[in-house]
Order: C-alpha cells, then structure tokens, then sequence
C-alpha cells in the first residue's frame, strides 16, 4: 500500500506543480496584456498610430501565447484575470480602429470569444468619450458626432444581447453602465452645439451691426 501512495503522491504532485507553472506564467502575461492595451489606447489619444500599431501587436502575441500556454488548462483559460486581460485586448483594438475610422475587427478575427469580446465592447464607449471631450474642448465638430453614432451603435447592440449573465459573464451590467456614458455625451454635444450656434449668431450680428454702421457713415457723406 506505501507504494501506491507514493505513486499518488508523485502524481498528485506532477500535475499541480505544472498548473502551478501554468497559473504562474499567466498571471504574468495577463498583466503584460493588460500593461499593453492601456499603452496603445493611450497612444491613439494621442494620435501616436504608430505606437498604437506597436502595443497591438505585442499585445496580441501575448494573447496567442496565453491560448497555447492554457491549451492544457482550459479552467485557467477561462478565469476571470486571464478573460478580463484578453478583454482589454478587445477594448484597445476596437477602440483604436473607431477612433482611425476604420471598421472595428470582428471576435473571430481577433481570436476570443464573443462573451470577452461584447465586454470589451461594452468598455469601448467610456474610450469614445474621452475622445470627444478632448474635441469639445476644441468647439463644436462633426468628429465629435461621429464617435456619438458608434457609441451608440455599440449600445444598440448590447441591449439585444439579453442572455443570462453566467453566459455573458456580466454584460448586463456593462450595458448599463455604456447607457449612462451615452447619455452623458450627448448632454455634453448637445450643449456644445448650442454653445457654437449662440456663438455663431453672435459674430453674425457684430457683422451686420458694423455693416450697418459703415452704411450709416456713408449716408452721411
């Protein structure tokens, strides 16, 4: 009976020393991923493309290597730091290709699954905001109105994904959240249209009373 506990224990042993690994090496390259999104989000903000392209990239061989490395393990696969790091992976691609007026790649294109990828999406619209009121502070633009529109086809789409939760992995309550971020652009555009129309009808009124007042001195003469 030694014997057989002994094999036990070497199995025992075996297996979880090489999750442990597994864990291990993912928990690092998650937080790489994750290191790597932010950067190339920051980078399109910025308008830097190039460091964008760059950060992408890197990211995007550090979520193949994730696939590999769990191929084996694929309850560390689908753990909530490895997902949540490939969902920042979806963020910055999407949110890089709508802020280039580019078409957003698809979840297959990208390699993920389509649960990590609408979260991702979800978060897409908190980006989108940023952006325009980094334009806003610039005035009233059409750029402006055209991140609104994505935003809000982003969250046309996430409302007609009404699946429970342990399927989406909590979308509902990121569609929430997108829903709040909307609304609070749209404030914010709305005011500014405003602001550049009374602006607008400002200068046109200065205008016509000086072109009134140069007729007026010409009549004299």
């Amino acid at each position: 009976m030694s014997d057989w506990f002994q094999s036990l224990a070497e199995g025992v042993h075996e297996v979880f020393d090489a999750r442990n690994q597994a864990r291990d090496r993912a928990l690092v390259q998650a937080r790489q991923l994750t290191r790597c999104c932010a950067q190339a989000i920051r980078a399109i903000h910025r308008n830097d493309s190039a460091l964008a392209d760059e950060n992408l990239a890197e990211a995007r061989a550090l979520v193949h290597s994730l696939q590999q490395d769990l191929a084996a393990y694929p309850d560390l696969y689908f753990s909530g730091y490895t997902q949540d790091a490939i969902k920042e992976y979806a963020e910055a691609s999407v949110t890089v290709a709508i802020i280039r007026h580019q078409q957003p790649p698809l979840p297959n294109e990208l390699g993920i699954e389509y649960a990590t990828y609408l979260n991702g999406l979800a978060e897409v619209v908190g980006e989108l905001r940023r952006r325009c009121l980094d334009i806003l502070r610039q005035g009233y633009s059409d750029e402006a109105e055209r991140l609104l529109s994505s935003m809000d086809d982003i969250y046309n789409l996430l409302i007609t994904v009404d699946y429970p939760d342990a399927l989406t992995n909590g979308l509902r309550r990121q569609t929430d959240l997108a829903r709040g971020i909307l609304e609070r652009t749209r404030g914010d555009l709305t005011i500014s249209l405003q602001e550049e129309r009374l602006q607008r009808a400002m200068r046109d009124l200065k205008e016509r009373l000086a072109a009134g007042a140069v007729n007026a001195d010409d009549s004299r003469l």
